[in-house]
């Protein structure tokens, strides 16, 4: 062997000898309770409704019962996250407890037993060596450094500033103290490292108005239920309706599990198997509902509520135990056990649907005098009498109590006076109806294209054309596939010779609606007046054949 070569070998050997011994002096230097950490860290990565990678980033869990906590900004865009352990196990996050976008801190849950890191119960000192723990399933290896700087904020919490060389992937690692205790979640700058305190992000909750909240807004995955009930149900008024069904029916599942013993978690589940034709499940979960509930008024309330609700919008899918006799009978035993005026009310309503019209309407009568009295009542009352088919002078006496309360109560009179509006219409008042739709118009500022049908179709009886013509297309603009608005849009524009766009909207019409032979007459009509007398020929032709009467005598006129 060369002189040169058993130099250049033994140097190799050297070399290896001395980063292991470099490696052997940093783990000593390391306190071993530092590497207990390790165990408790995680990796975390988000990921969007179709499946694709939002972002990753680190964290740590702080209990046993799956809580942890890590960047938040990981979570925005995102409608899921996974978090992997320290030994490979990989979970869903259940749900966020908590965030702050400003310090991109968030507390979350998984369902799952985790190791536990514990949190610093003293701040650290400038000038401490501390080390950050990096997520490793095989090796991990802290990294030491120093505080440069400790500020204080929101009075009793600690934010600290690092000194040393951290890798970009390193966000969201636990900095770690001498005695194994989390200090807090590190961050990193362009021009600093640095770290939220952990007992900060641990004392991060939601409240009931936490799905106001414009940072939780920004994320799909679900905040947690506030462990206090009234809040809880708050939050969960405002999530309905506002998020996807499977997250809902977590959250119903979460207040289930954290209030057994209220009413409210086993209607909204309740409810949920109703929606989807689950008579036999549902009826199961009321009748837990009246079992297990404190308040054993309530649960019997709701349960006439979901047979009430289930015989007046699923009328179609028959289910013979859930009668209106039956829905009457809870309503009656929540008022034997608990006399209260809202279940007489609930009484009434559904005498109401049975069809006993003047029973129901000297109920609600009775409660306008009671505690209770509203506009609803009012107005329950007058439904009651154009079915009873009482003098108009007496209908339009409660639509008017109705209004008039709902104004002075401060519960709103818009509803009331669309109702108004609406009976006027039907009864050829319409002047006086216009009054009341042009009011609720005002009042709402409503988007909602059925009214602007309906003020449009009054608005053609008193021949106010250009104010006809303003709503119809408001309700094509708003609900731009339904047929019978561009009917409508080119009926009054053929009537009002403004052929060209008849002729666009019943164009319209036709390809929303092939066999819809209204189109197709309006079609052609519009042709023929616009000198296309071949085409509105053909057109008219078409309409005979999908069975329009009309069409017949409009061909012999054209031909």
């Amino acid at each position: 062997m060369t002189p040169i070569l058993y130099i250049r070998k033994n140097m190799k050997k050297t070399v290896h000898i001395l980063t292991m011994l470099l490696v052997s002096v940093t783990m000593a230097a390391q306190p071993a309770r530092v590497k207990q950490v390790a165990k408790s860290t995680f990796s975390l990565t988000s990921f969007d409704e179709k499946g694709s990678i939002v972002a990753s980033t680190q964290g740590v869990f702080i209990d046993e019962k799956g809580t942890g906590i890590c960047p938040f900004k990981v979570f925005v865009g995102a409608e899921r996250a996974t978090v992997v352990d320290a030994d490979g196990n990989s979970m869903e996050v259940d749900a966020l407890l908590g965030a702050d976008e400003l310090y991109d801190v968030a507390k979350l849950r998984v369902k799952a037993s985790t190791k536990a890191a514990p949190l610093a119960t003293a701040a650290e000192k400038q000038g401490a060596k501390i080390w950050l723990m990096p997520y490793s399933i095989n090796n991990p290896q802290p990294l030491q450094l120093t505080l440069s700087s400790v500020e204080r904020f929101h009075d009793s919490y600690n934010y600290y500033i690092l000194d040393g060389e951290v890798p970009d992937n390193a966000v969201g690692c636990p900095v770690v103290n001498g005695n194994g205790q989390v200090v807090g979640i590190m961050h990193k700058s362009d021009s600093h490292t640095t770290a939220v305190d952990g007992a900060y992000v641990k004392q991060l909750s939601v409240s009931g108005l936490s799905s106001l909240d414009a940072s939780l807004q920004e994320t799909g995955v679900r905040t947690a239920l506030p462990d206090n009930e009234e809040e809880a149900i708050t939050m969960m008024t405002l999530k309905k309706g506002s998020v996807k069904e499977d997250t809902y029916r977590a959250y119903v599942d979460e207040f289930l599990e954290k209030f057994p013993t209220s009413s409210f978690g086993y209607q909204e589940l309740g409810l949920i198997q109703m929606g989807q034709d689950l008579f036999d499940e549902a009826s199961k979960t009321m009748e837990a509902a009246i079992k297990q509930s404190r308040a054993k008024d309530e649960a019997h309330s709701d349960y006439a509520n979901l047979i009430y609700q289930k015989n007046i919008y699923k009328s179609d899918k028959p289910y013979e135990p859930w009668t209106l006799d039956k829905a009457l009978e809870e309503a009656k035993t929540a008022y034997g056990i608990n006399p209260q005026p809202i279940y007489q009310h609930q009484e009434a309503q559904i005498i109401f649907a049975q069809g006993k019209y003047q029973e129901a309407y000297d109920i609600f009568m009775a409660l306008t005098k009671s505690p209770i009295s509203n506009a609803e009542l009012y107005y329950e009352a007058a439904q009651s009498k154009i079915r009873l088919n009482a003098p108009d002078t007496e209908i339009r006496v409660l639509l008017d109590s109705a209004v008039n309360v709902g104004k002075r109560m401060g519960t709103g009179e818009a509803p009331y006076i669309l109702a108004r509006a609406q009976y006027l219409h039907d009864k050829g008042e319409y002047r006086e109806a216009l009054k009341d739709y042009n009011a609720y118009d005002t009042l709402t500022a409503t988007t909602d294209p059925v009214f602007f049908y309906l003020r449009y179709k009054c608005e053609t009886q008193v021949r106010q054309w250009q104010q006809a013509l303003f709503d119809i297309a408001r309700a094509c603009f708003l609900n731009p596939k339904e047929p019978t608005y561009f009917a409508e849009w080119a009926s009054l524009d053929l009537r009002v010779k403004r052929y060209d766009e008849a002729i666009s909207a019943a164009t319209k019409c036709t390809e929303l609606a092939p066999e819809y032979a209204d189109g197709y007459l309006l079609l052609g009509l519009a042709q023929i007046e616009k000198g296309m007398k071949e085409e509105g020929l053909k057109n008219l032709e078409k309409a005979k054949e999908l069975g329009d009467t009309r069409a017949e005598q409009y061909i012999e006129k054209n031909k």
